[in-house]
């Protein structure tokens, strides 16, 4: 054998140094631009004889001096800006997580129905699809909110479920439990039981995998669990219902979820779950009909040849676009400010106007929005990495 002498690459021809060069470079002109345009926005403010800054959003002397309606932590008027400020972003991070998870579940619910053999459940699921998908968003806002949550009856004779829900026009008053020692251990219960129950699931697909068959005991274990889990929901929980006090006129106790709230999740989730089913749908037939064949070929009914085989590779189609729709509903929160819902695009437009702070209210709302949607963007594309096939 004959010797080869390779002969080393000069590092301006090396491929792999380039492109470091390159993302070096870019990043450079980035920060170059960023630069300019920052140190430009500052003489122009000099100019015109003002200030740039975002020390009045700490400033102790300060006030907010405005109401924030649905606020998740303690807030007064007297509070500084920063603590307007996290209100708002708190009160747009319970709306998105709320309103992603909520959104996924029926929009699942949807797409499986688009594809059922019944007729009249496929027709209602594409009548749904098509109307929630051609009307905007904000139109469909304004009518949840002014024909269906403020049309409850009023405060003074509330419309009452089950003796512990309370429907009025200032909101929607539902059971909560109390934060004392045994809810903490309700919770505490339902969690090592969903631990329990998620190994006992791999355990039985495991099982259905090997051997064909479920498993008389899997399913049992799996039944005992739930009826655990919904008892201790019911009576574990130390409930807070809510009452009327007639002789005020007011309804206490409880959780109050206010009709902007009411209206900004509920507009959220029925928006998003139309296209959200379509992702379904799509991402569903786009398995090929022999993994169907394959599946009954070995035994599986409809129920776990769905489970084990077609959602699974389906899930590899479904996740980019569905990564699309959750970051159209955390952008779409903002449409808070047209129903009168305190989030923070709305808490910073009135700092905005209080303080004439208007570019540094603008810098504050897009960073959270971007640091928002990176976060989404980050952990479904792990969820992507997770569910890709590994080459080898």
């Amino acid at each position: 054998m004959s010797n080869i002498n390779q002969e080393k690459i000069p590092f301006w021809r090396d491929s792999r140094i380039i492109k470091v060069v390159i993302q070096v470079l870019v990043i450079g002109v980035i920060l170059l631009l960023l630069v300019f345009f920052g140190n430009n926005l500052v003489n122009n403010f000099r100019q015109l004889g003002l200030t740039f800054g975002f020390g009045f959003i700490f400033d102790p002397e300060l006030n907010s001096r405005f109401n924030i309606g649905d606020s998740p932590i303690p807030y007064q008027p007297t509070d500084p800006y920063y603590r307007a400020i996290l209100v708002g972003l708190l009160n747009s991070l319970r709306v998105m997580i709320t309103g992603i998870i909520l959104a996924f579940i029926l929009g699942v619910i949807i797409g499986l129905g688009r594809l059922s053999d019944n007729w009249l459940v496929q027709k209602i699921a594409t009548v749904y699809v098509e109307i929630i998908r051609n009307t905007p968003l904000l139109l469909q806002l304004f009518f949840l909110y002014f024909a269906v949550f403020l049309k409850f009856p009023k405060i003074d004779a509330p419309l009452i479920i089950f003796n512990s829900v309370f429907l009025s026009n200032q909101g929607v008053y539902v059971p909560f439990p109390l934060a004392n020692l045994q809810t903490f251990l309700a919770i505490l219960t339902l969690f090592f039981g969903g631990v329990i129950a998620f190994l006992i699931w791999r355990k039985q697909t495991q099982t259905i995998i090997q051997q064909g068959t479920t498993g008389n005991f899997y399913n049992l274990a799996l039944i005992v669990i739930i009826i655990v889990s919904i008892l201790t929901i019911i009576l574990g929980f130390d409930w807070e219902f809510p009452s009327y006090d007639s002789q005020i006129k007011r309804i206490q106790d409880g959780l109050n979820i206010s009709p902007e709230f009411a209206t900004l999740l509920a507009g959220l989730t029925i928006y998003t779950a139309g296209f959200i089913a379509e992702v379904v749908r799509s991402g569903i037939q786009s398995v090929s009909k022999g993994q169907w064949e394959a599946a009954k070929a070995l035994g599986l009914n409809s129920g776990l040849a769905m489970r084990l085989v077609i959602f699974p590779q389906a899930l590899r189609v479904m996740i980019p676009p569905l990564t699309s729709e959750f970051l159209n509903l955390a952008k779409n929160s903002s449409l808070a400010v047209a129903i009168g819902y305190n989030d923070i695009y709305a808490v910073s437009n009135t700092i905005s106007n209080q303080t004439g702070k208007s570019i540094e209210m603008l810098l504050v709302v897009m960073a959270t929005y971007l640091i928002f949607n990176l976060i989404i963007s980050t952990v479904m594309n792990l969820l992507n990495r997770s569910v890709q096939l590994k080459e080898k």
